[in-house]
């Protein structure tokens, strides 16, 4: 059984949480990488809980990161058979941080970078009802080497705006991932924007945290 998902949390600065935004760090990192986010969109988001939990899994290549699923490279069906089995831990950590706060399930977002955009997507799509919104930053959405794609699309029970952010320069998951993606859930009819920021690697720019906190303002601003 996995273990219960727990990480670092910034408080509303409204004072009171009135939505929740959920950020999934990437393969080798851990909750701390992207919790300061958080303290960066509460001008944008006053009213936002913030928590970014660790991944269930010590990372196999980083003594002290952790992991969503493995990642050896060498089996082609590797990412869609971790997200999968990830899901439900993850899917019960957002539902007992929600009752934690008193928010229905409309009132979550979820913010992924590489292997946690991974898990935000398959999640995120899946889930009753949906988020709010979705952002992903230098991930990919994770589709089966074998699967019909009408039984993929039977799978989807939920379609949230979603942003993909990705830089052109990124050398571990390419800018092709984007692209792969957003013609991915725009097949699904699930809305999709996207922004590329160039000169940019494996990482997130200052241009890409305002599109991804604004596109998350308007998407609650929306849901209210």
């Amino acid at each position: 059984m996995a273990a219960e998902l727990d990480g670092p949390r910034v408080e509303p600065r409204s004072g009171k949480a009135r939505q929740l935004v959920v950020f999934l760090h990437g393969y080798g990192a851990d909750g701390n990488d992207l919790i300061e986010i958080g303290r960066a969109w509460q001008q944008l988001l006053p009213d936002a809980a913030f928590v970014s939990p660790h991944a269930p899994h010590p990372c196999g290549q980083a003594p002290m990161g952790r992991e969503w699923f493995p990642l050896t490279m060498r089996d082609p069906g590797e990412r869609w058979t971790g997200v999968n089995t990830a899901a439900p831990g993850l899917n019960a950590f957002l539902d007992s941080e929600l009752a934690r706060r008193q928010l229905p399930p409309s009132a979550l977002a979820l913010v992924g970078f590489s292997q946690g955009t991974m898990m935000a997507l398959h999640a995120g799509l899946r889930r009753t009802v949906g988020p709010a919104a979705i952002v992903g930053y230098s991930g990919m959405l994770v589709t089966p080497e074998d699967i019909d794609p009408d039984e993929f699309a039977a799978d989807i029970r939920s379609k949230p705006p979603v942003l993909l952010v990705h830089g052109d320069q990124d050398q571990l998951i390419p800018v092709q991932a984007l692209l792969h993606a957003a013609r991915g859930l725009v097949a699904l009819d699930i809305p999709a924007e996207w922004h590329i920021s160039p000169g940019v690697g494996h990482g997130i720019d200052q241009e890409g945290l305002r599109h991804g906190g604004q596109f998350l303002a308007r998407a609650f601003k929306t849901r209210a």
